[in-house]
């Protein structure tokens, strides 16, 4: 059997089709194939074919792996996760996560400050739900105690800002019904007891 043509896919930049005896073969993305070595022109047995075909997924993985690494910080557990749902063998699962760590596109403490920077921004929280959601993405306690601690935003005035926020709304004109909504964002009673008699005095 023979290679006898190479061409860039269309559709998915950066990936190339690898024709055997005039006949689609398999696909391997650019890095993949400068590491292949392959050409027009080379002769492959049937074995050899069958081991470019599962290089050819492997690749693939890896390749989904960078995409979805790439739309925001990941943590271990996420990245691992993904790539058992997406049916990847734990021998290449576990040689995608350490390709990535030593790419430096995989690190919980990347990961943990850069959800916390998130949600400070755009949905503020307390602590102790921040703690919570990096625990249930398998954050270690030694790294969500380190990132928390670098934290210096003041609770009081997070609680007084989603207080603001939520009297805006009609259905937190309740008073029960907002105090449950922060109750259930991790602030304590007696601080969100304080806070709405502040509000309500100003």
């Amino acid at each position: 059997m023979k290679i006898t043509r190479i061409a860039a896919q269309v559709k998915r930049a950066g990936r190339y089709s690898i024709y055997v005896d005039e006949k689609y073969a398999f696909s391997l993305s650019d890095t993949a194939l400068l590491e292949a070595k392959l050409a027009p022109g080379d002769e492959i047995t049937e074995a050899e074919l069958k081991d470019w075909k599962q290089t050819s997924e492997d690749d693939k993985a890896l390749g989904r792996a960078y995409n979805y690494a790439l739309l925001r910080p990941r943590s271990h557990w996420e990245m691992e996760f993904y790539l058992k749902r997406k049916k990847a063998p734990p021998a290449l699962i576990e040689q995608i996560l350490n390709k990535l760590t030593n790419m430096q596109l995989l690190d919980d403490e990347t990961f943990a400050r850069a959800w916390v920077a998130n949600r400070r921004l755009l949905r503020p929280t307390s602590l102790r739900k921040l703690q919570q959601e990096l625990r249930s993405k398998r954050v270690s306690d030694e790294v969500v105690v380190k990132v928390l601690g670098e934290d210096e935003t003041d609770e009081n005035d997070v609680l007084k800002e989603l207080i603001a926020r939520k009297r805006k709304q009609s259905r937190y004109q309740d008073k029960d019904k907002l105090m449950r909504y922060l109750a259930g964002q991790g602030f304590g009673y007696s601080d969100i007891k304080t806070a709405l008699e502040e509000d309500e005095e100003t």
